[in-house]
Parts: C-alpha cells; sequence; structure tokens
C-alpha cells in the first residue's frame, strides 16, 4: 500500500497566520505514527514569490517523510529555484521534477504561467511527461501532479483560471495506461472529477477555503472562507492499483 499526503495553496506572506496553519499542517504528518511514502505540496507556495517568502518555505516545509514541492500561479519560478531548491543560477524554465518510491513514480510538473494565474503545460513539460511515462515499467503506477486542475470544479473563480490546452494532456494519456491520477491545488476545496478517464483528486487549502457558489454570501469578495480549519488529503494506492482519497482536518492544538 502507498500513501502520499498532499497539501496545497499555503501562500506564505511573512506573517504569522499562514505559517502557523503551514506549521501544524507539518508537524501533524511528522507526528504520524507510520511512515509516508511522499509528502507533496502542490503550489502557491510564496504569496507574492518574494525571496523572504521562500525562506519561510524552506524553514517550514521540511519533513521525515520524502518530500517535493511544485509552483503555483503566485509563485516566481526563478525565487522559487533559488529558496527551495538550491539553484545559485536559477533558470525561468518549468520547474518539473520526479520523485520515485517503492511502487510508484510521482511526476510534479509545472504548470504556472508566469505573470498570469491561469495554468498551461508547456510543450517542453509535455514531452518530459511523457518520456517519463514511457521509460517507466506498466506496472508501476504513475501519479501526475501539478498546481491547476485541468478540468471545470463548477466554482467560477476557479474556473476562469484552471489549466488550459487540456487537450494535449489528454492525448498523451491515451498513450499511458499506467497513469493513475492527477493531483492538484489551487482551489482552495476538497475536490474530486474525473479527466481523461483519470481521477482527479484536488487538495484543500491550508491558508483557506473557498466558499462553493451555493454557500458564499452575494458579492464577489466572499468567496473566501478564513475561519475553516486547514486540511490534508492522504492518497491511497492500493495493491490493486486502485486510488483513493481521504481527508482530514488539521487542528492546531499548541
Amino acid at each position: 500500500m502507498i500513501v502520499i499526503a498532499h497539501l496545497s495553496d499555503v501562500h506564505l506572506d511573512g506573517d504569522r497566520r499562514a505559517a502557523d496553519r503551514t506549521r501544524a499542517v507539518m508537524e501533524y504528518l511528522d507526528a504520524l505514527p507510520h511512515d509516508l511514502d511522499a509528502v507533496l505540496v502542490s503550489g502557491d507556495i510564496a504569496d507574492h514569490g518574494e525571496d523572504a517568502e521562500y525562506e519561510q518555505a524552506a524553514e517550514l516545509l521540511r519533513s521525515r517523510h520524502p518530500l517535493v514541492v511544485c509552483p503555483g500561479n503566485h509563485d516566481e519560478r526563478a525565487a522559487f529555484r533559488r529558496g527551495l531548491l538550491g539553484e545559485t543560477s536559477p533558470s525561468t524554465a518549468p520547474v518539473d521534477q520526479v520523485l520515485r518510491g517503492e511502487g510508484f513514480v510521482l511526476a510534479v510538473c509545472d504548470s504556472s504561467v508566469p505573470g498570469a494565474h491561469h495554468g498551461f503545460l508547456e510543450d517542453s513539460t509535455l514531452a518530459w511527461l511523457d518520456g517519463l511515462l514511457t521509460d517507466t515499467p506498466r506496472e508501476t503506477s504513475v501519479l501526475v501532479a501539478f498546481h491547476h486542475p485541468p478540468a471545470a470544479l463548477h466554482t467560477p473563480y476557479v474556473d476562469e483560471i484552471r489549466q488550459f490546452g487540456e487537450e494535449r494532456l489528454a492525448a498523451l494519456v491515451e498513450r499511458h495506461p499506467h497513469l493513475t491520477a492527477f493531483l492538484c491545488g489551487h482551489a482552495h476545496t476538497a475536490a474530486a472529477t474525473t479527466f481523461a478517464g483519470r481521477p482527479v483528486l484536488v487538495a484543500p487549502g491550508v491558508v483557506s477555503t473557498l466558499r462553493l457558489p451555493w454557500e458564499a454570501p452575494t458579492g464577489s469578495s466572499e468567496h473566501v472562507h478564513l475561519d475553516e480549519p486547514p486540511a490534508v488529503a492522504f492518497h491511497v494506492i492500493g495493491d490493486d492499483g486502485r486510488p483513493v482519497t481521504h481527508y482530514r482536518v488539521v487542528v492546531d492544538r499548541r
């Protein structure tokens, strides 16, 4: 059995609120009585893409479990690479990464678009992902992660800035039956749908929760709920290769 913890949208900004919520989630994961196969943080690490925010992220996003972090639309690639990957001559190319574990591969793609809030996978990222899937044995589950959902979630504020150009990703999926699921964030709400015949599993937000259209009071400024506690997803891959997701609210008990 493979267990991957998944958090997203920490939006560290130098203030205490976001830091405390992020710290509570990371401490909860480190205190678990069993080892996790991976911890994924799927984007919007910094709120403004500033170096100081990534310094804070490097301090907070530490784990005794294998950990991988990808950018979101609030992140800045060069600063992300400097602060979280330790690159002295950081590139502005997509930050594509892979984490390999026992019986699975976690392919982490950069769906951010510099200077914009919507998502798009560059041709170089799709070529990298295609090669990785081709080189991975068919009996190994591959989970593909990025920040932006490639399908509408019926939340207008998010759907306007979701991942576009998704038909190119769908064409790639058809060639690789061992692509098990897509993992993403961006929506600030736990959600699940399908894309190209695969599950799309959306992590809840750490810094805030999105009110759904039927929950929000009148007014476009009231779609963000700041009082809900942070939460985390646990993606479980059984011996049959079928993904199951559990969601847990994290309460800071300090």
